[in-house]
């Protein structure tokens, strides 16, 4: 009888590349949102959630802390980016650089939540997983 794979066991790439991967996506989608709303809005939220959950279901189970510490140090990453180059995406027009990354933070904050706990969750599901079939 063979064995079908669930999708807690498929995650076999190792944490840098799924780290360069997250942050390519979430890179490109900030900037395609900020190209056609002229800010960083729902359509970056959707995606970052969708992200978090992919990279915790495509990293191996070595690399989980890279992945477990993600969520938040990409979205810090893509708004320090953006206060530099496009504050009044994320924030006031007139708002400084450490203003336009609180604002973003917390205007997305939701995103961010909902990102970090469902990518801790496949997380743990899968750490529960590997263990019962290492058994």
């Amino acid at each position: 009888m063979t064995h079908t794979r669930t999708i807690w066991e498929e995650g076999r790439e190792p944490g840098s590349r799924v780290v360069a991967l997250g942050v390519a996506l979430a890179l490109t989608v900030a900037v395609v949102d900020t190209l056609v709303a002229g800010r960083i809005e729902l359509l970056f939220d959707l995606c970052f959630v969708l992200i978090c959950v992919g990279v915790a279901l495509l990293v191996r189970p070595s690399d989980f802390f890279s992945v477990g510490v993600l969520p938040p140090l990409l979205m810090i990453g893509v708004f320090v980016l953006f206060a530099l180059s496009r504050p009044g995406s994320i924030a006031g027009h007139g708002d400084g650089f450490l203003q336009a990354v609180v604002s973003g933070l917390g205007r997305h904050s939701v995103a961010l939540f909902v990102g970090y706990a469902l990518s801790l969750g496949c997380l743990a599901q899968r750490r529960r997983w590997v263990a019962r079939a290492g058994r």
